[in-house]
């Protein structure tokens, strides 16, 4: 790991250490990076630095932004998210320029933390794609436990339509899921 890189992985993990929600006892904002670069890890070894970078910041300062300051119903929601992914962009971008990153990187990882070129992009689709696996190993438990089956339904099939073919096969050989769910990812 080159120092830079170090560097903004730290300023990360040092801004996510301020979230004042704690899951687990610890800040979830900081809880979550670290679990996406260890499923970054896990699923692409080979992941270049931006993408370490972006899988790190993914969540970074994400409770700054309250879903409750935006209008209820999907598209208060959907702005939300972009305003989320926007900020998280602005602030990693920030810290890459600070540790020396060039220009070019800095606005990969800001494209990856924006979701620009899902399907498109394959480092795009390689965050994607860890978000997604983050989602089900770690915190669909939790939410299928407080929704209906039908909703829960549809939010496995907004998630497997994100993914790409290579992961929803890869979630079926490393999940068990009900049959209805499991049919959602088949290629």
């Amino acid at each position: 790991m080159s120092a830079r890189m170090q560097a903004v992985l730290d300023a990360i993990d040092a801004a996510n250490a301020a979230d004042p929600n704690l899951d687990d006892g610890m800040p979830e904002a900081q809880l979550y990076g670290k679990r996406m670069s260890e499923e970054l890890n896990r699923l692409f070894p080979d992941a270049s630095e931006v993408l370490q970078i972006a899988a790190r910041g993914q969540h970074v300062e994400r409770w700054k932004l309250k879903r409750s300051e935006y209008p209820e119903g999907r598209a208060g929601y959907l702005a939300w998210r972009k305003a989320q992914g926007v900020h998280h962009a602005e602030v990693v971008m920030a810290m890459m320029a600070e540790a020396g990153y060039g220009a070019d990187e800095i606005e990969s990882a800001g494209r990856m933390l924006r979701k620009e070129g899902i399907k498109r992009d394959p480092e795009v689709q390689a965050l994607e794609d860890v978000i997604c696996f983050v989602f089900l190993k770690w915190y669909f438990a939790p939410f299928a436990g407080k929704h209906s089956p039908e909703k829960i339904q549809r939010i496995v099939e907004k998630t497997a339509r994100k993914m790409s073919p290579e992961a929803r096969a890869r979630v079926l050989r490393e999940f068990d899921l009900p049959e209805e769910l499991a049919a959602t990812f088949r290629v």
